[in-house]
């Protein structure tokens, strides 16, 4: 129903950004909504899905076609819902992502929250050997920093997390390690954290 939105970027939250298009504020969810920082009050252009639920109709929004392309490809296997799917996209390592279902690498694939092993082997089953054409495009999305007090970006990182789905336990882990770095912006704490969890 819809492509892309366009419009101002008006509010940054830990699980969707708002765009102010021609006076009306669309909510749109995101793997890390952080990516917009450096682009508050900027004029963007966001790719959308929209999931119609019978109590609620979401839109997913998305910086690049491609994304939204894989986030369908996504919400297409049996198993992941658009949570899931938004969640998987957090990490932005998506080349990683391809490789894994390519090479039926199901230990990387239940590192996401709410993918257990059965999924993980209906991703692969349903998505291998269609999802290449992605692989070169998906990459190499750095938002401008956002020039914000180190405490307040880790805790807006730390809460974007628990919004995709992770537990407090995976939280607490990554959080002592992110106190170490000198991130300069939520966005790239947020980056760090999604890397430090698929370590684990």
């Amino acid at each position: 129903m819809y492509e892309y939105i366009k419009g101002t970027i008006a509010d940054i939250q830990p699980a969707y950004i708002v765009i102010d298009s021609n006076g009306i504020g669309y909510q749109l969810v995101m793997g890390n909504p952080y990516r917009f920082s450096g682009k508050k009050d900027q004029v963007v252009k966001v790719y959308v899905h929209l999931i119609v639920r019978e109590d609620a109709h979401t839109l997913y929004g998305f910086e690049k076609l491609e994304e939204k392309v894989l986030f369908l490809r996504l919400i297409s296997v049996s198993g992941i819902g658009p949570k899931s799917a938004i969640a998987i996209m957090a990490n932005e390592d998506h080349e990683g992502l391809i490789a894994a279902i390519e090479s039926n690498d199901v230990s990387y694939l239940i590192k996401f929250p709410g993918v257990g092993k059965k999924t993980a082997q209906q991703m692969i089953l349903d998505l291998k050997g269609k999802l290449g054409e992605l692989a070169g495009e998906l990459n190499g999305n750095l938002a401008m920093p956002l020039f914000n007090s180190t405490t307040t970006a880790l805790s807006e990182a730390l809460s974007a997390l628990a919004a995709l789905g992770y537990s407090d336990k995976e939280i607490k882990r990554v959080e002592t390690s992110l106190k170490k770095d000198m991130a300069q912006s939520t966005d790239e704490y947020l980056r760090l954290a999604l890397k430090l969890l698929m370590k684990k």
